[in-house]
């Protein structure tokens, strides 16, 4: 089984597209149930950010699956195939796993080196884990690209080649000392966004979030208040700061909210969320600043280059060829299994016989003659053992595999119940 990767993100489309394209809640859900239940796809995980839309499925044919999931994206975005394609990217088996890695690391990310990728990614597998649409196939891939995330965060100062969507808006915001801030959701962005609005010094935070009580434990996490979601227009008059990130699907703030509210004050708006939950047009009402995606896209603020980036590369590709060693080796060992197996069969079959035409033999003798044959069928067997294991961790070690099976005429459904029992 092969993994695939197709994504859209910040790097391939600008943010409007993203927009049209994004997708939450169940429609996330009915999204990642039709993926898997493609007929060239046998496991299937949606990663869904502000930044990106990436499907990873377990595959056994490329052309097919691409094609599945091209078209289910299309389908479910509403956006033509012929439109949506310039956009979309394409990883394929190693290069799959290496762009998984890297992702985890932060490397992929709008702001380099930011950490809630890490938790997205988790919430993707643990979403595809509870919808039973992951595999060991999937499992074993993103629990492995977690660890190789938190180590680079661990290992290297990655986390602060760029912290993360907040800051790099809230750079364009001035001196946050002493002003007032309103923020809007009260997700993990928001609970970001919160905690490095107190860490400035806003010495006035308002959260507003649909769930009241949700907004309330946020609200008590930086020494705020909580107030209802239908308040938000009326937070606004006294607001100097305003970061959304609801993922609501609509917009929250709209120009006639922002005139009526305003009362011929500055303020600094930032929009974190895909769609929008800020009416761009906003832009048109004076005295506002709004910076959103697109905002942060255009401006670079996020990308740094240097040593710590390229340190971070370094242990995608060491832990690449660790993971990729480990997976060809293992994909090989049931076959191993299954031919030792055969041959434990037919040992037992052969000594059978020849006990029913030597009766007589002793316990004594029947043991030497078992132990005897045995070692012959183990030292025939140990050279090409350990050689297809070898040569199954180089590039196109499944063929070694395969010959195996044939030279041996192994059942060809015997490896996958042996990887079955493993697991």
């Amino acid at each position: 089984m092969s993994v695939l990767s197709v994504g859209i993100s910040h790097r391939t489309a600008p943010v409007s597209m993203l927009e049209r394209v994004s997708v939450s809640g169940e429609a996330l859900v009915k999204l990642l149930h039709d993926v898997q239940q493609d007929a060239c796809v046998s496991e299937a995980m949606v990663v869904s950010t502000c930044n990106r839309v990436e499907i990873y499925a377990a595959v056994d044919r490329f052309h097919g699956a691409l094609t599945g999931i091209s078209r289910l994206l299309s389908v479910h975005s509403g956006v033509p195939v012929e439109e949506l394609s310039p956009h979309l990217y394409v990883h394929y088996e190693d290069q799959a796993v290496e762009h998984l890695f890297s992702m985890a690391c932060g490397l992929d990310s709008m702001v380099v080196g930011e950490g809630q990728i890490l938790g997205q990614v988790r919430r993707a597998l643990t979403l595809a884990q509870k919808q039973g649409t992951v595999g060991a196939t999937l499992n074993e891939l993103v629990q492995q690209a977690l660890r190789v995330g938190k180590r680079a965060h661990a290992d290297t100062d990655i986390d602060q080649a760029g912290a993360s969507l907040v800051t790099a808006g809230l750079a364009l915001a001035g001196d946050l000392a002493g002003r007032r801030a309103l923020v809007v959701g009260a997700g993990s962005m928001s609970s970001l966004a919160a905690t490095t609005l107190a860490r400035a010094g806003v010495t006035d935070i308002v959260v507003a979030n649909r769930t009241f009580e949700r907004g309330v434990r946020l609200a008590t996490s930086v020494g705020g208040r909580a107030v209802e979601f239908s308040a938000v227009p009326r937070e606004l008059s006294a607001a100097d700061i305003v970061i959304t990130c609801t993922g609501g699907g609509r917009h929250v703030i709209t120009p006639d909210i922002v005139a009526a509210h305003m009362t011929g004050r500055g303020v600094f708006l930032l929009d974190l969320a895909l769609p929008h939950d800020i009416d761009p047009a906003v832009r048109e009402v004076p005295g506002v600043t709004l910076v959103d995606l697109e905002t942060i896209q255009e401006s670079g603020i996020g990308w740094r280059e240097g040593d710590t980036v390229d340190s971070v590369r370094r242990l995608v590709t060491e832990e690449l060829a660790a993971f990729l060693t480990a997976e060809r080796a293992a994909r090989v060992t049931p076959t191993v299994v299954a031919l030792r197996s055969k041959a434990a069969t037919v040992v037992e079959a052969e000594l059978g016989r020849l006990l029913m035409r030597m009766p007589h033999l002793d316990r004594k003798a029947r043991d030497e003659v078992a132990q005897t044959v045995q070692r012959v069928v183990d030292k025939l067997l140990h050279e090409p053992t350990v050689r297809v294991k070898q040569l199954a961790t180089s590039p196109g070690g499944d063929h070694y595999a395969e010959a195996l099976r044939e030279l041996f005429d192994l059942d060809p459904k015997m490896p996958d119940a042996v990887r079955e029992v493993e697991l």
